[in-house]
C-alpha cells in the first residue's frame, strides 16, 4: 500500500504528528517510521533507523524535525528523548563493502526493511521517507519528505543520522587524512582534495564515479544512481 486508508486525511496544518493521529483513528497501531542516512555520501556505512512513537503526550518529542535541519547538539538531545520515549526503536548499519556488493538502491532498500524487522515491537502500519517500500511485514505508506512531516519518520531520521555521524568520527580517527569528521563521508572541496591527493581509503565506495576516478580506475559500465549527480550533503 501506499496511501492513505480510505476515508482517512491529514490536514495540510495538522502537523508534524497529523500522519500518526490520522492513522490511529482508523484502528492502525502501532505506527513505525523508518528512514537512512548516508546514501549519498561516497564513504562510510549506510544506516537505517526506525521508531515507534507512544500516542499522546508521551510520544510528542521537544524539538523534533528532519535530522538535516537540526544542528548537531539538537540532534543528540531528540536521539535522547526518542530512545526514552518510543515504544520501539532500531539502528541498522550497512558497512561500505555491502554497499557496494549491493549497489546503493538496493542497499538503501535492505537496510530499511531490516531496521523495522529489528523492531521489537511488530508495528501495524509504515511510514517511509519519499518511496514505497515492499517487504516491511506491514502495510505503508510513503510520505513526501516524510522526515518533515510525520513525527515517526523524522524520529528514525534523527536515529539514523546520529548513529551515522559517529561511526564517521570514528573512522575520522582511523583515517584523518580525509576529514570525516566534519564532512560525514559526503562530498565537499576538502573531501575532493583528500581523494586527490591520497586516493580512496579502505571505507570508500567503490562504485562512485569520484572514487573510482581517484583510484585510476574506468567508471562502470551501467549508470548508477549513486554517481556524483546525486553526492549532496543535504542526503542524510
Amino acid at each position: 500500500m501506499s496511501r492513505l486508508p480510505t476515508g482517512a486525511t491529514v490536514r495540510r496544518d495538522a502537523g508534524l504528528y497529523g500522519y500518526e493521529r490520522a492513522l490511529r483513528r482508523h484502528g492502525l497501531e502501532p505506527i513505525a517510521g523508518v528512514d537512512e542516512a548516508g546514501r549519498g555520501a561516497c564513504a562510510g556505512p549506510l544506516v537505517a533507523g526506525a521508531a515507534i512513537l507512544p500516542a499522546g503526550k508521551a510520544g510528542v518529542i521537544p524539538g523534533l524535525a528532519d535530522s538535516k535541519l537540526l544542528t548537531a547538539a539538537a540532534r543528540e538531545r531528540c536521539y535522547d528523548e526518542v530512545v526514552k520515549r518510543a515504544l520501539a526503536w532500531s539502528v541498522v548499519v550497512i558497512s561500505h563493502d555491502e554497499c557496494d556488493r549491493l549497489g546503493m538502491h538496493v542497499a538503501n532498500v535492505e537496510a530499511l526493511r531490516r531496521a523495522v524487522a529489528k523492531l521489537a515491537l511488530p508495528p501495524a502500519y509504515v511510514l517511509t521517507d519519499g518511496f514505497p517500500v515492499d517487504g516491511l511485514g506491514a502495510p505503508g505508506l510513503a510520505v513526501w519528505k516524510g522526515d518533515r512531516v510525520a513525527a515517526c519518520v523524522a524520529a528514525a531520521s534523527v536515529l539514523a543520522k546520529v548513529t551515522r555521524d559517529r561511526l564517521m568520527v570514528e573512522l575520522d580517527d582511523q583515517w584523518p587524512s580525509y576529514d570525516f569528521r566534519t564532512h560525514k563521508g559526503y562530498i565537499t572541496a576538502t573531501h575532493t582534495a583528500a581523494l586527490e591527493e591520497h586516493g580512496p581509503s579502505p571505507v570508500h565506495r567503490m562504485r562512485f564515479v569520484n572514487v573510482r576516478r581517484a583510484a585510476g580506475l574506468e567508471p562502470l559500465p551501467e549508470p548508477f544512481p549513486e554517481s556524483l549527480r546525486d553526492l549532496e550533503p543535504s542526503d542524510g
